[in-house]
């Protein structure tokens, strides 16, 4: 019996012991979550802690480009822009109209862009061609056969007042009104003399082109095939513009029929 009652008070000091063990661990537990709870509960309140930041840097930003601010920037740029346009106002009002007026228009006007012309190269120019001889008071002239405007017989000419010497009158040809040149005046007005003008005897007309212009001449003489080398062409302007160039072999005049119209039609000579 003492030994049961030894036992049961043995295990009643074991179960003591092992309650007073385990009743400590309860409130360490009860701690840890408590610990663990609150450390949540910090992480949770720096959260809202840095929102709360974030929320005023931005309200502060906002603040800054509120529209009232922007309408203030907007005014303030206005008025330095509507002071600026006084200031050029009161500078155009200081000059005087009339300065202000010549000053535009005496500005010049850029030139016009220059227009380069130049004349066309003659047919003739270019390899073979044909030239008419004619004979004029034993001068020997030729005219290339592209710029011929036809041969015509002398006939009926009617003289005008107030006409150059070498101008000889009006013929008329089937209704076509040609101005006769006498062409030995023209030619050659120094060696022109009563003596020449009674040896004359024009028989024929030379058109130029297709103008109404015609040379008097004395015979035909023939047509010759020329090659380029038979001409010794003028290459320099000025002087006898009339004349395109000097045919060698038949040492003749080879006429310029544009230059000699526009010369007729300034009522020039040779001279020119």
């Amino acid at each position: 019996m003492s030994n049961l009652i030894a036992s049961q008070k043995v295990m009643q000091h074991y179960l003591s012991a092992l309650l007073t063990e385990e009743e400590p661990a309860a409130p360490t537990a009860e701690v840890a979550m408590a610990e663990q709870k609150k450390q949540q509960l910090n992480e949770l309140l720096a959260q809202a802690v840095v929102t709360e930041t974030v929320t005023e840097k931005v309200a502060k930003t906002t603040a800054v480009i509120s529209p009232t601010a922007e309408t203030n920037a907007m005014a303030a740029l206005k008025a330095k822009f509507a002071e600026a346009e006084a200031s050029q106002a009161l500078q155009q009002r200081a000059v005087p109209v009339s300065e202000r007026i010549i000053s535009t228009v005496s500005q010049p006007a850029p030139p016009p862009p220059a227009i380069v012309t130049t004349a066309p190269a003659k047919d003739y120019r270019h390899g073979r061609f044909q030239a008419l001889f004619f004979d004029v008071a034993g001068l020997k002239v030729a005219v290339p056969l592209k710029e011929l405007g036809g041969i015509h017989q002398l006939g009926t000419i009617n003289s005008l007042i107030g006409k150059p010497q070498w101008f000889k009158g009006m013929m008329l040809y089937r209704e076509q009104k040609i101005s006769i040149v006498d062409t030995a005046r023209w030619v050659m007005p120094e060696k022109y003399d009563q003596s020449l003008q009674q040896k004359l005897n024009y028989q024929y007309v030379i058109m130029l082109g297709n103008s109404n212009w015609g040379l008097c001449c004395e015979t035909l003489v023939n047509t010759y095939v020329l090659e380029q080398d038979d001409v010794k062409w003028r290459e320099a302007e000025g002087k006898r513009p009339w004349m395109a160039g000097l045919i060698k072999k038949h040492m003749c005049v080879l006429l310029d029929v544009d230059a000699m119209i526009d010369l007729l039609n300034r009522g020039l000579d040779i001279s020119a």
